[in-house]
């Protein structure tokens, strides 16, 4: 069974957030099977707090938690946790479904989940986060290639300079985002639905968290040297070509 776990999304942190001691110990113990780091937390305040400190690359959130329920959780770590949110509820239903969705959910699992449905799910999210990297891109295969910023959307890889640029998942796809849209002035607006189909409610600035952190991975974040990325005040943010 061991077997199982080799691949790209082995090693992988996820966080449990579920309040069942006994559930979350077989969970724990099933994940721990496929070689994921796995950490229990049994409380939604606690949650919040260890979501935004520790950033695991996924979250396992229960609806149902003392504190802080998984839908508040969810709304409070959103806008500072990029990673993925696969949400838990003992009740089927759609109301519960697309409201976390809403929220910033990434998928959805009824309880009690068959734990190999749930390992799918699991991989398939993080499967989004891992450039394939067995074949490297040939010479202009690359989907945008921007002076020294190159893009392969089928391999989810970066190169700067020829040199592979490490990119978490939500920043890779708001890097594609700005290539797609090259020269135009993207808005927060826009960012916001395309990445995560919800409305912009004018305060929040996550997406200026991330735009900054893409910046240092792109080091464009120096006042000596031509911006890759522009932010238009007021209005939002321009990838530049160079």
């Amino acid at each position: 069974m061991m077997g199982e776990a080799s691949g790209a999304v082995v090693n992988k942190r996820i966080m449990l957030v579920e309040d069942d001691s006994d559930l979350a110990v077989l969970i724990q113990e099933f994940l721990e099977r496929y070689e994921f780091a796995v950490s229990v937390v049994n409380d939604g305040q606690a949650a919040v707090t260890r979501i935004i400190d520790e950033q695991p690359d996924l979250v396992i959130l229960d609806i149902m938690l003392p504190g802080l329920s998984g839908m508040e959780v969810c709304r409070q770590v959103r806008q500072q946790y990029d990673g993925y949110i696969l949400m838990q509820t003992a009740l089927d239903d759609d109301i519960d479904q697309m409201l976390g969705l809403e929220l910033g959910a990434d998928d959805y699992v009824i309880k009690q989940v068959q734990p190999r449905l749930l390992l799918s799910r699991i991989r398939a999210l993080l499967r989004r986060a891992t450039p394939t990297q067995d074949v490297p891109p040939e010479p202009n295969s690359f989907d945008y290639q921007f002076g020294a910023l190159s893009i392969d959307l089928t391999r989810r890889s970066v190169l700067l300079d020829s040199q592979p640029v490490d990119l978490t998942t939500a920043e890779f796809e708001l890097l594609c985002l700005l290539a797609k849209h090259s020269g135009e002035v993207v808005t927060r607006e826009e960012i916001v639905q395309q990445l995560r189909g919800l409305a912009y409610d004018g305060l929040d600035r996550s997406i200026d968290r991330r735009i900054s952190r893409l910046r240092k991975a792109l080091n464009d974040d120096t006042k000596e040297q031509a911006q890759v990325i522009k932010t238009v005040r007021g209005k939002g943010y321009q990838l530049c070509i160079r």
